[in-house]
Parts: C-alpha cells; structure tokens; sequence
C-alpha cells in the first residue's frame, strides 16, 4: 500500500526536515505558509499551485520553491492521484551557508529535479555514509549549487511596497500569541478596518484573521518539532483546546498535531 504521508527529522539535523507523501488527494491544504525556505518535487501525477498571486499546473518532474512567509496551496486536480516529496530549511542555517533567497517559484529542470531526488534518498534512506556531519555537508554543496540550476527570475509584477500593510502583517507576527483584535491591527497599522480587511488578502493572500491563525499554527508546528504536549503547546499558542489546534494543524499542514509530533506513518 502507498505510504500517505512520512515526516523525516534527524536530532542531529534540527535545521531541516522532509516529508514524502504517496497519496496526495489525501493531504489537501488551505493558503497556509512557513518560516522555513521549503523546495520540493512532484513525484507522480499532476497538481494545482498557487503562489504569489499566480496559478499554475505543475506535474510530475517539477520543482516548486516557496521563500518563508509566502502564502501558497498546492492540491489536487479533480481527485487525480498525485505525489511528491518536500524540503524544509530553517533560514538562519541557509544564511551561514551565504544562500540568498530566490525570486523563482517553480523549475522544470530535469538536472535539479534528479539532484533533488537524491537529496531525498540521502535523508530518508540514510544512505550518507558519514552521517550528520555527511549529510550536512550534502545539504550544504545543494544549496551552493541551487542557483545555477534555475533560469533568471522573471520581474515580479504588482509587487509595490505598502509599508503600513507590512508593518500590519509584521505586528501580527510579533502578537501572535496574544489575544489580538481587529482593531488592535488597524491602530497598530494607522489604517481603517474596511480597507485593512480589503488590501491585506490582496497583498498577502490571506485575511487579517487567516494570517493570525497561520503563524499560530507555524508556532504550534515548532514546539510540536521539540516533541512538548500537544494540550500544552495548543493553549501556549492561542487556541482554545486541543481540538481546536487539530482541525486548524490538519487544515494548514494536512496533517494531525500527533502524526507530526511523532513523524509517524498515517
């Protein structure tokens, strides 16, 4: 039987994870984001992405690249089967290895496409023979040659700067285990509630209250990493119970607050 989801984590490795999913009709995602610099690969069949405004199909063979904090979905098409594996780097890593982030969000290059398979098969087959300390350093040479692999970044269209929505999106962050209210944005903002509800989603992707909810479910995924109790880090991070924390965790990352806790099979 295809194995639906597996998360793969090493103590050694605290930077970075992976996750390979067999069956992607099964793991479905609302506009969600991360803090992490996160690449991957579909593996198998064909699927929606939407990022940064823009919808695309993508299939089996590309690349998809999304920098931290940038809302994104990507989901089946009518119920076809669909595959693909995910990489997940803390940024603080990245920048000590001199990487800087990246205006392209997809590749259909097959020679980063095959590199990256590899790099799959080095985490979860344990096939470095130097262990950590190897696959860091494979880790490493990857994203030192990740560039050359992409075309020249397309210009970015309808990307002006807002600094009061930035700031609005920033003192959400900075907040985001407090009790917040809308108006609590708007006055921090200087900005009105009609026109933060209207141009925020279009900026970001996401409304006021969605952005709050995911960087509550991106805190609640890093003490979740550190393997505290799930009741625990479900209060700390501003729900009101555990069941509260599920349905939120398993509608942003398709999956239970428990199976990415344990990284277990589902």
């Amino acid at each position: 039987m295809i194995e639906v989801s597996r998360f793969w984590r090493d103590p050694a490795l605290p930077f970075v994870e992976a996750r390979r999913v067999g069956d992607g009709r099964k793991v479905c995602y609302a506009a969600h984001s991360h803090e992490s610099f996160s690449i991957g690969v579909i593996t198998g069949g064909r699927s929606t992405y939407l990022t940064g405004g823009t919808r695309r199909e993508v299939a089996a063979g590309t690349t998809v690249l999304m920098n931290p904090g940038v809302v994104h979905t990507c989901n089946p098409i009518d119920g076809m089967p669909w595959s693909y594996l995910m990489l997940f780097v803390d940024l603080p890593w990245l920048q000590a290895q001199g990487f800087v982030l990246l205006e392209v969000t997809w590749s259909t290059s097959a020679a980063l496409y095959g590199r990256l398979l590899q790099v799959f098969a080095d985490l979860f087959d344990g096939c470095t023979a130097a262990g950590a300390s190897g696959k860091e350093a494979m880790l490493a040479a990857f994203f030192a040659a990740l560039p050359g692999y992409l075309e020249a970044a397309p210009a970015r269209a309808g990307t002006s700067e807002h600094p009061r929505l930035d700031a609005a999106a920033a003192f959400i962050r900075a907040h985001r285990l407090d009790p917040l209210s809308l108006e609590d944005i708007c006055a921090a903002a200087g900005l009105s509630r009609a026109y933060l509800i209207r141009a925020f989603g279009k900026r970001f992707g996401l409304t006021p209250h969605g952005y709050l909810l995911d960087q509550r479910v991106q805190h609640a995924r890093a003490q979740l990493r550190q393997g505290r109790p799930i009741a625990e880090v479900a209060l700390e991070a501003g729900f009101a119970d555990q069941a509260h924390l599920q349905r939120a965790f398993k509608q942003h990352l398709a999956a239970t607050p428990g199976h990415y806790r344990s990284g277990s099979r589902n």
